[in-house]
């Protein structure tokens, strides 16, 4: 275990802290100011700088940058007497592990201290109710540092990034690291839900409330209170609902369909979203006032195209879960194999690699994984054969890439939904996932097709 630099012009602070954390087992040094600590920080390694944000001379902002210029993988604890969300997002944006508000107690600083310790040494991992998302990428370090101090907070969060990059687990970890972390968290999925049914699914309704409401039904606001609701695809939900749902924010209680009496709520909301929400209230799907409420403490996910060694990393990880799963013995990812997942640009994200690597797993015979067994949708002759037996020539040039200027929008768009629908057997709600639309919306595309195709 290494040392903890302490860095405070207060005595009094420097003192508590250091036998505070003493006691519990730590190595503890400690700086007088800003000065020292840069000096410390550029001599010797430390396993973690805890700092006081304002010093005469170089405060805790400059330490942090300071350390993460030389220990990037250091964590930085910030401490200061003017704390507000907004200086929390822009230190963590920074790199800072958390960031405590003057005065406090020394049993929430041990704490932190252990849990930003914690975090550090999960080489690159976080788990919530089981599932990990596995990083060794700084970028998704920092994240895990902004969703941290997030979680301490009753903050609503809008999680934005593409399908297959993590929304949901990232939401369902940061309901486990909060104070609400013993009470429900329920998940909503806006795009998979008919609209007329997502009213009541959200608000609950009344007997007798509407045609088929044989009984009174909670829903899932009520379902959630004390605890987290995630609305999944929020991005989704009808113009009418979205000035329903911000009165519900606003006033913190809700009302049955059919009902008369308002219900406060004790709640947390976590949004979703894999679409541009500034461009959806600029072309008038999505209210402006409702983004604002929703978009407190925003968290943008990566995808896996800008997470640097991530795609082998988790490709090796998947590769010993599936191992497992059906009693394979691969030990190894061939050169061509690793190059191919390394250049591949996967816009379906981790999902993509997940499912590919699920079916490489399973065609593979011997001890090591080749690069015949990654059949993806760019391996042009097996895709050729398929999509021109299925689709005919507009799968056919889909499939090469070829001529595709030759093609009207409608015919690409078509091909496209239909090749996905197949991919996925006819799964509706994986086909909208993986093209990144709404139920609804291929719903209404196949729809389309049906009506303009001939026969």
């Amino acid at each position: 275990m290494g040392s903890i630099l302490v860095v405070d012009d207060e005595a009094g602070m420097r003192i508590a802290i250091k036998e505070a954390l003493s006691r519990k087992g730590h190595s503890v040094e400690v700086a007088i100011d800003g000065h020292e600590a840069i000096r410390k920080i550029a001599s010797s390694e430390y396993e973690m700088v805890i700092s006081d944000m304002k010093m005469p001379g170089p405060g805790g902002m400059e330490v942090l940058r300071e350390v993460k210029k030389t220990s990037p993988h250091v964590p930085v604890l910030l401490i200061t007497a003017f704390g507000t969300i907004q200086k929390a997002v822009e230190a963590v944006k920074e790199g800072a592990v958390d960031f405590i508000i003057k005065p406090f107690e020394l049993d929430a600083l041990e704490g932190a201290v252990e849990k930003a310790l914690k975090v550090n040494g999960e080489l690159g991992s976080f788990e919530s109710k089981g599932k990990s998302m596995l990083s060794n990428d700084p970028s998704m370090r920092k994240l895990v540092s902004m969703a941290l101090v997030a979680a301490s907070s009753d903050a609503t969060v809008l999680v934005s990034g593409e399908s297959g990059t993590g929304k949901e687990l990232l939401a369902r970890f940061l309901h486990a690291n909060s104070p609400r972390a013993d009470n429900p968290f329920v998940a909503v999925n806006c795009a998979s839900i008919p609209e007329g049914l997502l009213e009541s699914e959200l608000f609950g309704h009344e007997k007798g409330s509407f045609t088929g409401a044989i009984q009174q039904r909670h829903g899932k606001f009520e379902q959630a209170n004390t605890g987290t609701i995630l609305l999944d695809e929020i991005s989704e939900m009808d113009l009418k609902l979205q000035a329903k749902l911000l009165r519900v924010i606003q006033e913190k209680e809700v009302e049955r369909l059919g009902g008369k009496t308002l219900i406060p709520l004790d709640i947390r909301i976590i949004a979703t979203t894999n679409r541009d929400m500034k461009k959806e209230v600029r072309e008038g799907r999505f209210r402006e006032d409702l983004l604002y409420r929703l978009n407190i403490f925003p968290l943008a996910l990566p995808p896996l195209r800008d997470r640097g060694e991530d795609r082998l990393f988790l490709a090796a990880h998947f590769l010993k879960k599936f191992n497992q799963k059906y009693s394979k013995r691969l030990e190894e990812i061939s050169k061509e194999a690793a190059s191919y997942i390394e250049r591949h640009e996967w816009r379906g994200n981790i999902r993509e690699l997940e499912n590919t690597m699920e079916r490489a797993v399973l065609l593979s015979q011997g001890r090591t994984l080749l690069k015949e067994h990654l059949v993806i949708g760019d391996d042009v002759e097996e895709e050729t054969v398929v999509a021109t037996k299925v689709y005919g020539p507009v799968g056919e040039t889909i499939a090469r890439g070829r001529n595709a200027n030759n093609m009207t929008l409608w015919e690409m768009e078509k091909g496209l939904i239909c090749k996905t629908l197949d991919d996925v057997e006819g799964n509706r709600t994986q086909a909208a996932k993986r093209l990144g639309i709404s139920v609804r919306t291929l719903r209404n595309k196949l729809k389309e097709y049906g009506q303009n195709l001939p026969g």
